[in-house]
């Protein structure tokens, strides 16, 4: 059996994992302006039909078990590996990132803003791919793997040629994705999509 090495660089995203899953958790709906780039987590404590296995292990805003969704905020200059320190802790990546999706619950017709809680952490720039792709692996969360679309961005003007995602066809309301095409896939084929991801991730038996 291979040594336990806390410095290697699996074990080390594993703490920056364990810190953000153990910080306390804040409604979504109250979010409020801070500084720096990192990752976060929502949970969904609602009863939405499509995402009702969750309620149970989120039953307590406390205990929260299982986010629903799970990303990150990378700072200026981070996709070109070109990041400067000082304004990394003085921009507001992860807050602007948490924002969207507040405005997307919000604007969902069928989603309610008090039902959704989040953690962030903050965190040096370095870590944040491997801290997001870590709690991904171990949650499997919904709107990560099953219901593509929550994190997209409004294309703007003229660009709407793309098609409606799977979350927007589920949860509509955001104006911007209406102008899409509809989705390649009915809401009745999106709903057994995720039936069957319930049941292959032991959520329901």
């Amino acid at each position: 059996m291979k040594p336990y090495n806390p410095l290697e660089k699996e074990n080390l995203g594993k703490s920056v994992a364990e810190s953000l899953l153990n910080s306390s958790p804040i409604p979504l709906g109250k979010l409020k302006t801070f500084s720096g780039a990192g990752i976060y987590a929502i949970y969904d404590t609602g009863d939405f039909p499509t995402s009702f296995p969750l309620t149970k292990l989120n039953a307590s805003p406390q205990e929260l078990k299982a986010p629903i969704y799970v990303g990150k905020a990378i700072p200026t200059g981070g996709r070109k590996g070109v990041i400067d320190p000082e304004i990394s802790a003085k921009g507001q990546k992860l807050y602007k990132r948490l924002d969207e999706h507040r405005k997307s619950i919000d604007d969902a017709t069928n989603l309610k803003i008090e039902d959704f809680w989040f953690r962030n952490l903050v965190v040096d720039d370095v870590w944040i791919p491997l801290g997001e792709s870590l709690i991904i692996q171990h949650y499997h969360p919904l709107w990560n793997l099953v219901v593509d679309g929550f994190g997209n961005h409004n294309p703007g003007s003229g660009r709407f040629a793309g098609k409606r995602s799977s979350w927007d066809t589920i949860h509509p309301g955001r104006s911007w994705a209406e102008q899409c095409a509809p989705s390649k896939l009915t809401e009745d084929e999106i709903l057994e999509q995720i039936s069957k991801f319930w049941v292959a991730n032991g959520y329901v038996r």
